[in-house]
């Protein structure tokens, strides 16, 4: 669905992107990861149409990005809405602009607050919407005519736990029916809760791509050991649960264990430091 090759966009003498490549396929769900000015963004915007690239291609269902905003859907970072107009009309707008007209455009806008819980919020200003709510908000304009690439730059930033909950599950019901999600994130654990695959990137580039279990085998984990005299010992090793029954075999009666597996912020620490 989304197939990017060696995309480089210069700003000056900075390289935004920077030999950037990545598909994303239909019903995928990848969690983009990498430290501010990694690239994250320049990408969602080479692949919008909004900005173009300096050298490198990209297409979005076959064709370049251009010719297929009627089937991407985008939830930028910074709030995009006419806070004086109410969200209905917000939705009316967008939904507008991605070609839906009539009873599909009233029923994209009904079938979409309820999945994202703001039928109540239809009628009033987009100005007078709590932050979650206008989080949910401007994921709604981006999922309203059902797009076959869906864009989501930090999405729960900020947000409450109703709307971070609201948001996950209509983004898995909405891989779940084809659609390919690219979700760029901060915020590691809800890309486990996706069940995301990976693509991690640093300096302008992908330097990692995968699913979660194969990216994170080999990883040491964590085992914390505190004995009875109130010492605590610290143990990194890829297999804390093989570590402690060793211990055990040898005699140790710990008083209390924490058993830490490799964690997605492990992954992301260890192959960033090596870009650096």
């Amino acid at each position: 669905m989304l197939a990017a090759e060696g995309l480089v966009k210069r700003y000056g003498d900075r390289r935004a992107l920077d030999g950037f490549s990545l598909s994303v396929a239909e019903g995928e769900i990848c969690g983009l990861i990498g430290h501010n000015g990694a690239g994250k963004t320049t990408f969602v915007e080479v692949v919008t149409g909004l900005v173009r690239a300096d050298a490198g291609a990209v297409t979005v269902d076959g064709v370049p990005p251009r010719q297929a905003r009627d089937r991407i859907g985008l939830a930028p970072q910074e709030l995009s809405l006419y806070l004086s107009a109410s969200l209905r009309q917000n939705l009316r707008l967008f939904g507008g602009l991605a070609g839906l007209r009539g009873r599909a455009l009233r029923t994209a806008i009904d079938d979409t607050a309820t999945h994202l819980l703001l039928t109540d919020c239809l009628d009033r200003p987009v100005g007078l919407l709590s932050g979650g709510q206008r989080r949910r908000a401007q994921a709604a304009t981006a999922l309203l005519h059902r797009p076959r690439l869906l864009l989501l730059d930090e999405p729960t930033v900020g947000a409450d736990p109703e709307t971070r909950a609201a948001l996950l599950d209509l983004i898995k019901r909405t891989a779940a029916d084809g659609t390919a999600v690219l979700y760029t994130t901060h915020y590691l654990p809800e890309l486990v809760e996706l069940g995301a695959s990976l693509a991690l990137c640093a300096a302008g580039r992908v330097i990692a791509r995968g699913d979660q279990e194969r990216l994170l085998a080999g990883l040491p984990g964590h085992l914390d050991v505190t004995h009875a005299d109130g010492r605590v010992e610290q143990i990194t090793t890829p297999d804390p649960t093989a570590a402690l029954a060793r211990l055990l075999a040898d005699g140790v009666r710990p008083s209390a264990v924490d058993i830490r597996p490799a964690t997605l912020d492990d992954l992301y620490r260890s192959l960033a430091a090596t870009t650096r």
